[in-house]
């Protein structure tokens, strides 16, 4: 018989974990090459379960696919090392046991910016090579982006009649990530033909049987579970999960109950695991009804405020708009900052932006300092938020607090790596890239927490995302910001322009978006600060004729700023022809210069209203 046949009227135990097995070896690697390099200790580990009773194993080719296997530099390597995963389970495999090539998901905890295309047409590969050596069902397991399960299961339907298991993994109990019920997302893939539907790692076996609890058995297909063996710990510098084996035997029970056919173990679990499931099960019949029980009433959702005053992104549609950064102090002393602050308002530009340690180098909080100018001055704030210095964790959070604080407007960057600033011994983060959290702010917007669960209110953030176009591949940039456009980014500011041909040139490379752009301009303060700014800032180049005017007026400050102020203003008439939003970069407390620019847009929008474009 073959696997389904099999479960029509038996409860099959499969195997349990084979990466946190071999880290519990000490080989804490790519796991897939131990295919090629040690596949007699793979063997051994397949053995072993199938003597705990496992009658089902899977291919150590989680990560064997193009993408994982190159930050090892094994690329090459995809087809060699599923072809060997294969014969190994296969020779391992007794009378009866069944044979699973294994593909793991991309889009983690931690998200890839590996394109679902690039996933599709990886994910092929290494599915022709598993076929192609006679497996007996595919497994989709550790999928956390419903959609990118969702597509590798079409994928896996044209390519195979074989049974095909899906399994996402949770990050809350009962909902997806996406904010998905559970038992709806198990529906959908059983509508897109997965024969065994499920659940697998993350969580332990309490709360898969308590996310199990509110779904029905499924008309067609098979439930499946692989639950973690517990919450992971730390201990002497290694992660490990509790040594529990026999309370695995109970939970085996309690997942029948619950309508599961396909029983094994994710992370943490072990071949005495997999032999507690056996004598869990042993003699046990698969229910064929099920009382399910009913769902949490759903928390309702608060829909978010409405806008005090227009967002950013909307304002820059109607008319010209200024936004002005005013970086915080390096310093306790913020009497100048917000004398700038003041000044710029009565300046009349639409907000202040403030950078989050911009050149990793730290400065007083950006939130601490815009919840001032919000409060006790009646400024709008746009505070930026990087990558670099919160986990996942501390976005979260920082998000929360911002909408507590009722400061709605944000600029989503990846941040300067930690290194080129005052402590490079600090570490970066980037648990995420600029475009996922984009995509958790976004997800903010509709209520719903990184994880899926509820926030029980949306926010109303704008999100900014940044653009560099001071680059040699301009269309490279501009498709980045098509992705970021796809991520849900409201509108750009880009780094400082020193040509006014190449604002003309990022119009027309632009000029197909639907979202605004803020040219960024900065004022100059001396030679000095011009020559560091082309040297050695990334991301920014002034043209020989700055360069040449500004070292013309190097031993005169007074003329330095005439010079300054002239350029700035020569750049800006370029960009209000073409463009409706000005970001002015205040450099080095000189508001002075800033608050002389945009007396000057104002006025110019007063000559030429109604001829700009966005």
């Amino acid at each position: 018989m073959n696997l389904l046949d099999t479960l029509q009227s038996s409860i099959l135990v499969a195997d349990g974990a084979m990466g946190t097995l071999l880290y519990s070896y000490g080989k804490d690697t790519c796991y897939e090459e131990f295919n090629l390099s040690h596949p007699e200790d793979i063997y051994n580990i397949h053995k072993t379960y199938i003597q705990a009773g496992a009658r089902v194993i899977q291919t150590n080719t989680y990560g064997a696919n193009y993408f994982k296997l190159s930050q090892y530099g094994l690329e090459e390597q995809v087809k060699a090392i599923n072809v060997e995963a294969v014969r190994i389970a296969k020779k391992a495999a007794t009378d009866g046991t069944f044979v699973l090539g294994t593909l793991g998901g991309f889009k983690g905890i931690r998200k890839t910016e590996v394109t679902l295309s690039e996933i599709k047409r990886s994910f092929r590969e290494q599915i022709f090579h598993l076929l192609n050596e006679g497996v007996d069902g595919i497994l989709l397991e550790t999928f956390y982006d419903v959609e990118e399960l969702f597509a590798v299961l079409e994928i896996a339907k044209l390519e195979t009649d074989l049974p095909v298991i899906a399994q996402f993994s949770l990050l809350e109990p009962g909902v997806l990530q996406n904010g998905l019920d559970l038992k709806d997302g198990l529906k959908k893939l059983e509508e897109l033909g997965a024969d065994i539907v499920g659940l697998n790692c993350r969580l332990g076996p309490y709360h898969m049987i308590q996310s199990l609890e509110e779904v029905p058995l499924p008309n067609h297909a098979f439930l499946s579970a692989y639950p973690n063996a517990s919450l992971l710990d730390y201990e002497d510098g290694r992660f490990v999960f509790t040594n529990n084996a026999n309370y695995f035997k109970e939970c085996a029970v309690n997942l029948v109950k619950q309508g599961v056919r396909l029983i094994g173990g994710c992370c943490g679990t072990t071949p005495e695991h997999v032999k507690a499931i056996s004598e869990g099960v042993y003699g046990l019949q698969p229910i064929t009804q099920k009382v399910v029980k009913p769902s949490k009433e759903k928390i309702e959702i608060i829909s978010a405020p409405i806008y005090e005053e227009p967002p950013l992104h909307e304002i820059v549609k109607e008319r010209t708009s200024i936004i002005v950064e005013l970086d915080t102090p390096k310093h306790l002393q913020i009497d100048r900052y917000l004398e700038g602050a003041k000044a710029l308002k009565a300046a009349n530009v639409d907000a202040i932006t403030m950078a989050d340690n911009s050149l990793a180098s730290p400065r007083i909080s950006n939130v601490a300092m815009g919840t001032i100018l919000k409060n006790q001055y009646d400024i709008r704030p746009l505070v930026h938020i990087t990558c670099r210095d919160r986990n996942l964790i501390g976005l979260h959070s920082h998000l929360m607090g911002l909408d507590a604080l009722g400061i709605n407007q944000v600029l989503a960057v990846t941040g300067d790596p930690s290194k080129i600033g005052d402590f490079p011994g600090a570490t970066s983060v980037y648990d995420v890239s600029s475009m996922d959290l984009i995509q958790m702010i976004k997800q903010f917007n509709e209520g719903i927490s990184y994880s899926g669960k509820s926030l029980r209110k949306k926010t109303s953030f704008s999100v900014a995302a940044a653009f560099n176009p001071n680059v040699r591949n301009l269309d490279r940039a501009v498709g980045r910001l098509e992705k970021k456009i796809k991520s849900g980014a409201d509108y750009f500011i880009t780094q400082p322009l020193f040509s006014e041909e190449k604002i003309v040139e990022v119009y027309e490379a632009t000029k197909h978006l639907q979202v605004p752009i803020y040219i960024g301009i900065m004022p100059l303060t001396s030679y000095q600060n011009a020559s560091f700014l082309h040297n050695e800032v990334p991301g920014i180049t002034l043209t020989d004729s700055i360069l040449d005017k500004m070292e013309m007026a190097k031993e005169d400050p007074a003329q330095a700023t005439k010079e300054s102020l002239a350029i700035s203003k020569s750049l800006i008439d370029v960009a209000m022809n073409y463009f409706n939003g000005i970001y002015l970069i205040t450099p080095f407390i000189r508001y002075d210069l800033t608050v002389e620019c945009s007396n000057y847009i104002h006025e110019k929008e007063k000559v030429v209203h109604g001829t700009n474009v966005i």
